[in-house]
């Protein structure tokens, strides 16, 4: 993959492929160090402010609306200013709420500042998704896609341990101490390496009927549906893991925060290994097959979580072996997702990434609330979470995907 050869902006003759991934890396990264580096503390942060399972599961839930909120707004403002203003934006708020988190002194006020970090995150996430499709095509644009995940599971692999042994060691505040020093750091690189992707000729006005309109017409088209279906099912079962697992495997089967953080790391190396996987079959069978093996391995991963569990075999291996099958796959999902739903929009790259963003946040605050709801002191939460959203994996692979996930080429 050469950027002369599938870039679209001047920023690209300025940063080499390399630079671009790694940067997008960071930017999708900020995902698993916002959640993963934190899981770990949360039943810590719940004793600490003495507070009920559902306050603390807001910290998580208020933090995602905001951040599927927030992209609204980043969208178009970077459609009309550019991606490097908004992501400069983003990465010092996002430090700032980092740092705000830390030294909050009630749990209320921890969620006001979790929010505005899911806020800041918005601009970072919706940024690095507007990127990847102002400088690469739609077939490059997956592949590219899918090397940022890679990088992104590799921030998810170190976050889980580093935030058990934060948690363990120096306590849950020193853990959001460090999201604050990971924003703080990704400002400087942006700051310093980050060259603009979107040339002033294709920034759009922020005219309130045009917005409307290019929102409609985005909404409208059936690739995008079907890829923003696609990202938001996948990571709805994520993110009902994220929920529960913490509890589920610290305060029901009675793993340590230690071995907590192992297995959050164990399920992002699985990860990893999916977006590998990803890369091999896309240019080998191309995007509908790809898609279709992961919407099989979903199934495959949920449908055996639930049924060990109604099984009664309730320990960590029976619950998280079969869940590593689900992030296989999730692997595959999210670039290939991702990707799609901002294919058929080079004119409006941003706004589709937020409206994309919106919706999967929309779907996990959903989810979050679900959890919150059915965390009883038995695993049932997290196994039939995960069994009904790789069934619902599988529908989408295996309908939408196959008809209308790749742009119709006239």
């Amino acid at each position: 993959m050469s950027a002369s050869s599938s870039a679209t902006a001047p920023g690209a003759a300025a940063m080499s492929p390399a630079l671009v991934v790694f940067l997008l890396a960071l930017l999708f990264g900020i995902q698993p160090v916002t959640t993963d580096l934190y899981l770990p503390a949360l039943p810590a942060l719940t004793a600490g402010f003495g507070a009920p399972m559902a306050q603390a599961q807001l910290t998580l839930t208020a933090m995602l609306l905001a951040f599927g909120i927030s992209q609204l707004v980043w969208g178009q403002l970077s459609d009309r200013f550019g991606r490097r203003p908004i992501l400069l934006a983003g990465t010092a708020l996002y430090a700032i709420a980092g740092i705000g988190c830390a030294l909050a002194p009630t749990i209320a006020s921890l969620i006001v500042w979790r929010a505005a970090q899911g806020a800041a995150m918005g601009a970072a996430v919706m940024g690095a998704r507007a990127i990847v499709r102002d400088l690469y095509e739609p077939p490059n644009g997956a592949r590219v896609m899918s090397m940022a995940f890679t990088g992104l599971g590799v921030i998810a692999c170190a976050s889980g341990p580093i935030g058990g042994l934060l948690a363990a060691a120096v306590g849950w505040r020193w853990v959001m101490a460090a999201t604050g020093v990971f924003g703080g750091v990704l400002f400087a690189i942006m700051a310093l390496r980050f060259q603009e992707s979107l040339p002033p000729a294709k920034r759009t006005a922020l005219h309130p009927l045009d917005m409307a309109r290019a929102w409609w017409a985005i909404v409208r088209h059936p690739t995008f549906r079907a890829g923003a279906l696609l990202s938001s099912a996948t990571y709805a079962g994520l993110f009902t893991f994220l929920a529960a697992s913490s509890f589920v495997y610290i305060q029901v089967l009675g793993l340590t925060r230690w071995q907590y953080g192992l297995l959050i790391s164990a399920a992002s190396l699985v990860y990893v290994l999916g977006t590998f996987l990803c890369r091999r079959l896309l240019p080998r069978v191309g995007l509908r097959t790809t898609v279709a093996i992961a919407g099989g391995l979903s199934l495959a991963g949920g449908t055996s979580m639930g049924l060990l569990a109604l099984a009664g075999a309730h320990s960590a291996w029976a619950s998280f072996a079969p869940f590593l099958l689900y992030m296989l796959a999730h692997g595959i999902h999210q670039p290939c997702g991702q990707s799609s739903a901002v294919a058929p929009f080079p004119g409006a790259a941003g706004t589709a990434s937020a409206l994309t963003g919106f919706v999967m946040m929309v779907v996990a605050f959903g989810v979050g609330g679900w959890v919150g709801q059915r965390l009883d002191g038995t695993v049932f939460a997290l196994t039939n979470g995960v069994w009904f959203w790789s069934v619902c994996l599988a529908a989408i692979s295996w309908t939408l995907m196959q008809r209308d996930g790749e742009v119709r080429r006239t």
